[in-house]
């Protein structure tokens, strides 16, 4: 399956040195951990057009022996989104697309929302698609990408309302590019960037199960073993990948940094979007752009099954890094920012100067809160949607997300953000009572949330919302059952044991953050239900019947 990792993590990183120096002993320390026995990872690092560093740790294919070495080949993931960014705005310099162009000019089967998403919504993740890798889990038949995005006839949002990162906008770009210019993606990559840019190693794939020269294989740890785990055939969606060394991407930076595409394709690609509101976003197109000690940072991380990958640039201090891991429990950003670091002044290098602006910026945090009463289930006045707050090592926490930064006793901040979580990379939580809070998010919407009522329905209750529900946009069945005190369901028919999904409120029951939510009719009769997770909001399902299939 797919998993759902922060493709798009911003790493925070500082001002670069006057002078190079060899740092080859400090690297080899942060990846002693990868060795001849375990997967490990590609490491290059440029500063001022000079590599520095083009090394690689740990096992490219543990069954037969063979170590990574640099002109080994990994998976990118959504790394590959700068580059179909490049393709799309190669064809917009050429007249042959417009950034304003309706989605639907070109490829019109999908469906008319009542609202124009146009190739720019797309590249800046702005376009309200529902994400396909959060329905992939829920369809039958494996289709592919394309397929599910078709028949989805609702968005998450008005396109331009809000930011929501989607890889469904990318598997459209990816056709359109193909469409327009009349060949396949992998070839058009191939003929206008890496041929042209001097990248011999780096191929898009149409096809996961072709072969690849020198691909490093993907792991998994799975208690004290490794178990291979790759993305391959519709696994991915139909959507393909690329595959890169390291010392390619760094090659790619630096044609960035050079303005070796052109002067509209460069400036484009790392213009930051805009709301319809005005409000500035991090995300450019298929870069994001972050600001740091008076310096800019051009980053995009990407994961696909047990790959990781992080790529980066201060374009101000010369210095570009690329790290590509092929396990999964490796972070490649993580590894990255420990790289750059070695290249980059200490922290205390910096003026008083530099840092005074971000102190104001963001705000300077406080100790010693009082965080009684402010943990629990809390619901969105505008969408119905559940979000728990919890107190985690002293500090409060939305589950799977960084922990919050007080302000003041009542004010918590996500202080440098993740793009991914929550999908926004900033937003301010306000409490106005133990009972209620507002939660401002980067796109300068305000929504409050009032404390969940208990909620304990009895077993009469339950089976209000016994039955069978179909969604004809994903072709899947849920089968609901009444548990002790939860609802059982039941995926397409699955052998396996049921989810166990517990009440958070009134028809509203949640399994992670997977919420489910049963809507009524006039009469108070249980008729649909719409499912929601960080990806996709309100999917349909409607009730077939008020039974379970016997077994």
């Amino acid at each position: 399956m797919f998993r759902l990792v922060s493709f798009v993590v911003t790493v925070l990183l500082v001002g670069a040195p006057a002078y190079a120096q060899d740092k080859t002993g400090e690297i080899d320390k942060i990846f002693s951990w990868a060795t001849p026995a375990t997967p490990g990872c590609a490491v290059a690092v440029s500063q001022h057009g000079k590599l520095l560093v083009n090394r690689a740790y740990g096992s490219a294919d543990l069954e037969r022996d063979v170590p990574l070495s640099p002109s080994s080949t990994f998976d990118a993931g959504s790394l590959r989104k700068q580059f179909v960014a490049a393709a799309v705005l190669l064809l917009v310099e050429e007249k042959r697309l417009s950034l304003s162009d309706d989605v639907r000019k070109y490829v019109p089967k999908l469906p008319d929302y009542g609202h124009k998403i146009t190739l720019d919504h797309l590249l800046t993740h702005t376009s309200g698609l529902r994400d396909w890798t959060g329905m992939l889990p829920l369809a039958t038949g494996n289709p592919d990408a394309l397929t599910m995005i078709l028949r989805q006839r609702g968005l998450n949002f008005a396109p331009g309302e809000e930011w929501s990162y989607s890889n469904s906008g990318y598997v459209l770009l990816t056709e359109i590019v193909s469409r327009a210019s009349g060949m396949p993606f992998s070839e058009f990559t191939r003929k206008r960037l890496f041929e042209p840019l001097g990248m011999k190693t780096t191929t898009y794939v149409d096809d996961l199960r072709t072969v690849v020269k020198n691909r490093a294989l993907a792991y998994e740890k799975e208690g004290n073993r490794w178990r291979l785990d790759m993305l391959l055939g519709n696994d991915r969606g139909g959507g393909g990948a690329l595959f890169s060394t390291a010392g390619d991407l760094i090659n790619w930076n630096d044609a960035l940094t050079s303005g070796r595409l052109g002067a509209f394709v460069t400036e484009k690609l790392q213009e930051q979007a805009r709301l319809n509101n005005g409000r500035k976003l991090k995300y450019a197109r298929g870069l994001i752009m972050d600001s740091y000690r008076g310096g800019t940072l051009v980053s995009h991380s990407g994961g696909a099954a047990g790959y990781s990958a992080w790529l980066g640039r201060l374009p101000a201090q010369g210095l570009s890094v690329s790290v590509l891991c092929n396990a999964d429990e490796t972070s490649a950003t993580a590894l990255a920012r420990r790289v750059a670091d070695q290249f980059l002044p200490a922290a205390g290098a910096e003026t008083a100067e530099v840092r005074a602006p971000a102190a104001v910026a963001e705000g300077a945090a406080v100790t010693g809160v009082d965080l009684n009463g402010k943990a629990g289930l809390f619901v969105s006045e505008r969408t119905g949607d559940p979000l728990r707050l919890i107190i985690n090592n002293g500090k409060l926490q939305i589950p799977g997300g960084p922990p919050l930064m007080a302000v003041t006793n009542d004010r918590f901040r996500n202080p440098r953000g993740d793009l991914f979580f929550m999908s926004q990379d900033e937003f301010e939580l306000h409490f106005l009572s133990p009972e209620q809070f507002e939660l401002k998010s980067m796109e300068g919407h305000t929504t409050r949330y009032r404390r969940a009522q208990p909620y304990t329905p009895a077993i009469a209750d339950l089976q209000a919302f016994t039955g069978r529900y179909e969604s004809d946009e994903l072709r899947a069945v849920f089968e609901m059952a009444p548990g002790k005190d939860s609802l059982m369901i039941r995926l397409n028919d699955s052998p396996a044991p049921g989810f166990e999904f517990r009440p958070v409120y009134r028809d509203t029951f949640q399994l992670g953050r997977v919420t489910l939510r049963f809507v009524r009719d006039k009469a108070g009769k249980v008729v649909t239900l719409d499912y929601s997770n960080p990806l996709i909001r309100n999917l349909k399902f409607t009730r077939l019947s008020d039974r379970t299939s016997s077994r």
